[in-house]
């Protein structure tokens, strides 16, 4: 039986591979969320749904959405805002952010999009080439994110190499990006 993974574990283990070592198989965990931002994000998940405006939506081409979709594959699994199915038979993630838009995506959102985009296709059989994201701290400012195969290939790769990790209690290499070491929850257990 493989382990659950989630969009989380993704970005984690490209921060650094060893995070899903340290969370997974030691069951080390982090601590992370009770942070403002995160509590207020699960509020705006909660509420998007009443005070939503179907102008996005017609922005974007779309012509039907699901709501909250909890999706699942053989690897991943993780709940999608809303799917769209957009005039050109492709579908396509959006996803609120209790954020600021400041000029560019994080690299988190990106991925997470791309876990999603990967979820839809194999879900529903139809194509996914892009992504939306709206800032909610800008006026529901939306964002169009591209989404590529070679975007997919790697967070399918990923995916197999925490499995991996967890099934055969693998201590992977750490990052080469040193400087990602200084602000890890797990610098000070961790041997470069």
């Amino acid at each position: 039986m493989n382990f659950s993974i989630t969009p989380s574990h993704i970005i984690e283990y490209l921060f650094c591979p060893r995070f899903t070592y340290f969370e997974e198989v030691l069951k080390i965990p982090q601590y992370e969320g009770k942070e403002y931002k995160v509590q207020m994000g699960r509020q705006i998940h909660e509420q998007k749904t009443v005070r939503n405006k179907d102008y996005l939506r017609k922005k974007i081409g779309a012509i039907s959405k699901l709501q909250n979709q909890y999706l699942t594959n053989e690897f991943l699994r993780g709940e999608i805002d809303e799917v769209l199915f957009l005039s050109d038979g492709t579908l396509a993630p959006l996803d609120y952010k209790f954020a600021k838009y400041e000029g560019k995506i994080y690299t988190t959102y990106q991925t997470q999009m791309i876990c999603y985009a990967w979820l839809i296709e194999e879900n529903f059989g139809k194509s996914v080439h892009k992504a939306y994201l709206v800032y909610v701290r800008s006026k529901n400012h939306l964002v169009e994110l591209p989404i590529t195969e070679k975007d997919k290939l790697k967070v399918k790769k990923a995916a197999e190499n925490i499995q991996d990790i967890v099934k055969k209690n693998i201590y992977p290499k750490a990052t080469k990006s040193k400087r990602k070491c200084l602000s890890c929850t797990y610098r000070n257990i961790c041997t470069k």
